[in-house]
Formats: structure tokens, C-alpha cells, sequence
């Protein structure tokens, strides 16, 4: 064989040999950021649902208290969606003979650890609530623990606790 083929036919096999490693390299990068992309999308989400869990809480009128627990019981499961649905009779009651209205504002929320279906968030959460005992409002800070799990394709409440 001649040296002129040896080498030509080296610098094929290399080329070759380049663009298999550089089409690898790609597909693994590629496999990666979207990995990442798919762990923030999730994150978004599970933020945005404790949000939405937490204001939905925190913002009830006794005017249209019906809707309001409606909203709460729509993203809660479990014993959280029980105990609360269970005590929605007597609130709403009680929310009508102090004509209580609370307007929830989310401050901040942050993940305390979640996996693909289960989550806990802190959210720190203000309240303008106003009643028959305060007609001019009264400012509240509550500080919530919400657990979360993914259950239809969405993060719905399975606990709120008060902390700190």
C-alpha cells in the first residue's frame, strides 16, 4: 500500500472516529440541559402551587366565603382536604358573624426539599384581615409550612402547619 492511502485513509478514520465523539458529546449535553430545564419547570411549579395554596389560605371574605373555601379545597388532598372541608360549616359561620375579610399577600416561598412527588415549602405569607373587632384591619405575617404532593399532573396540599 502506498503511503499516500495510509494517510488518507487515516485522516478519514479520524474524521470519522471525530464526528461519532462530537455527535456523542452533543446528544449528551443536549440530554442534560434539558434535564435541567425539566427540574426547573418542576420547581416553578411546585413554587406556584404552594403560592397559590398559601393566598388561597390566607385571602377569605365572609361575602363569598363558599368560593373561597371551593379554592382552598381545590388544590388540597388528604387529611389537609378533610380536616378543612370538615370545618368549613362552622367557618363559614363564623367568618359571616364577624363579617371577616383577610386579603393574603405571598411575600416569599422557598423549597425545603422535594422529590418528583412529594415536597415541603416554607412560605411567608402577609394578611390585611378585617372584622367586626378590628373594622379598620389588622396586619398579619404568618409563617406556613405547606407539604405538598404530585398527584393528576399537579402539586395539590396535604398539610399546612404554622412555624416560627
Amino acid at each position: 500500500m502506498s503511503r499516500r492511502f495510509m494517510s488518507g485513509r487515516a485522516w478519514t478514520v479520524g474524521l470519522a472516529m471525530t464526528t461519532v465523539l462530537t455527535t456523542a458529546l452533543t446528544i449528551w449535553l443536549s440530554l442534560g440541559l434539558y434535564d435541567q430545564h425539566d427540574r426547573a419547570q418542576r420547581r416553578q411549579d411546585l413554587l406556584a402551587a404552594a403560592r397559590q395554596s398559601a393566598l388561597n389560605f390566607t385571602s377569605l371574605d365572609y361575602r363569598h366565603y363558599d368560593r373561597d373555601s371551593a379554592n382552598v379545597l381545590e388544590g388540597a388532598t388528604g387529611d389537609f382536604k378533610r380536616q378543612f372541608a370538615a370545618q368549613t360549616e362552622q367557618l363559614t359561620k363564623l367568618v359571616a358573624e364577624n363579617k371577616s375579610v383577610s386579603e393574603g399577600q405571598v411575600l416569599e416561598a422557598g423549597i425545603v426539599r422535594a422529590d418528583t412527588h412529594v415536597a415541603r415549602v416554607l412560605v411567608v405569607a402577609d394578611s390585611k384581615v378585617t372584622n367586626t373587632a378590628a373594622p379598620k384591619g389588622e396586619a398579619r405575617t404568618y409563617r406556613l409550612q405547606l407539604d405538598l404532593v404530585y398527584r393528576g399532573g399537579r402539586w395539590l396540599t396535604s398539610d399546612v402547619e404554622f412555624v416560627g
